[in-house]
């Protein structure tokens, strides 16, 4: 099986098709369940109102997961692996234990979506929960790092339905621009909803991710630049996702019912696709929903045991045989099952607990964000080390996201 590398070597004129990948998937893992469904809600509370934040999440996105791509491609180590040597291991310990709640979290949030939308054709939380389960173990357990990234983009695409269920929805300029220029920056609960959508667009398991995802498929430095398009090219992907189904939600409910919150999976969907029929818009509800929750799982499972595995040192790759990495593979498939039983035994309010769990990832960004650029200003070589004007503008955005992130949710919380 060729790997990157050869590929990268045989195709000298277009070398990004050999890279193209880890910043595709985990950013269309960032729009998953509990992000759409925080951009619905949003949409359905607060109509345009937090449009402009998606368009300004977008460059910030991407900014933290070059960092990211950067440290993994440059030294070789995965994020954790990478706090521990530079910091200790206790502080590697804080840093995976974000990523563990911030996994816990996600995990909830994608089976109870897939259990939703199993739940719109009658197909019990049991059964749904048994079939994706078995699919995500058999992919990880019977392939490596290269099949399970295309697997894994080819679901994810699924999440693009939405960009023509907006078009669809046909929303209206005027009404845009008004929703932008009103922002009741003063009201809690729109801090609350804004702390949500801010945790649905950067979250603690894509940074451990990306950084890993890179080593795992054997890129080196030479491969920067591809991996920044990469990077770049899924970070507008997933924020015009996110849009999408926020501009459709405030250009239905959100005009013809606004200011009423949406309570379930059929609720979301009715409302995502009213002028498609009933049969259509639910099957493509389904897909879209499906695709983004079942990479997000995928990719949230294999942080978690690529996280522990990096402060651990048990193996913790795809290429390697589940018989030789006995650890890694367990990991996964426990967070799996654990979570299936979970959801299976109780769907719990699918809109409070994406918006909930959201939430709690912007209370982390400080820790996340923190490490981030620490770890850009000490721990790469002067060539790539974050320095100059450029590493003041970063530190500045980073620090504006987290405190922001921390003070609108805590005030949400409180209010």
């Amino acid at each position: 099986m060729l790997t990157a590398t050869a590929l990268f070597a045989r195709n000298k004129f277009i070398p990004w098709l050999a890279v193209l990948g880890p910043g595709l998937v985990v950013m269309l893992a960032d729009t998953d369940a509990g992000s759409l469904i925080v951009s619905a809600q949003s949409g359905a509370l607060w109509g345009y109102k937090l449009l402009a934040l998606q368009f300004i999440l977008m460059p910030i996105l991407y900014i933290a997961q070059e960092l990211t791509i950067r440290l993994g491609l440059v030294t070789g180590l995965g994020h954790g692996e990478l706090i521990k040597e530079c910091f200790g291991k206790a502080w590697a310990w804080l840093s995976v234990s974000t990523l563990v709640v911030s996994c816990i979290g996600a995990i909830l949030t994608e089976f109870s979506g897939l259990a939703g939308v199993g739940a719109l054709f009658g197909v019990p939380a049991w059964l749904m929960m048994t079939l994706v389960v078995g699919f995500l173990i058999v992919i990880a357990w019977t392939g490596s790092y290269l099949s399970v990234e295309r697997i894994a983009i080819c679901l994810g695409a699924f999440e693009l339905v939405f960009l023509w269920v907006a078009w669809d929805a046909h929303p209206g300029l005027h009404e845009m621009l008004h929703g932008i220029a009103s922002v009741p920056i003063t009201n809690s609960q729109y801090l609350y909803m804004a702390a949500g959508n801010i945790g649905a667009v950067i979250m603690p398991w894509m940074v451990f991710y990306q950084q890993s995802a890179v080593i795992d498929k054997n890129l080196t430095v030479k491969h920067l630049k591809p991996a920044r398009w990469d990077t770049a090219i899924g970070a507008i992907i997933t924020q015009l996702v996110m849009i999408a189904v926020l501009v459709t939600i405030a250009a239905t409910i959100g005009k013809t019912n606004p200011g009423t919150p949406l309570n379930n999976v059929e609720q979301i969907s009715a409302a995502l696709t009213p002028s498609l029929g009933e049969t259509a818009g639910r099957i493509l509800f389904a897909l879209g929903m499906s695709g983004a929750a079942l990479i997000a799982t995928i990719v949230v499972s294999l942080t978690a045991a690529w996280g522990l595995g990096e402060i651990t040192g048990f193996k913790r790759s795809l290429q390697d045989h589940p018989k030789d990495a006995p650890w890694f593979y367990g990991i996964y498939t426990f967070t799996l099952i654990i979570g299936g039983i979970l959801i299976a035994s109780k769907i719990v309010n699918l809109v409070n607990l994406s918006v909930a769990v959201n939430v709690m990832n912007a209370l982390l960004l400080p820790i996340v964000l923190g490490f981030l650029f620490l770890l850009a200003r000490k721990a790469l070589p002067e060539p790539y080390r974050l320095k100059g004007w450029y590493a003041g503008v970063v530190g500045v955005i980073l620090l504006i996201t987290s405190v922001f992130g921390l003070t609108a949710g805590v005030w949400g919380i409180f209010q």
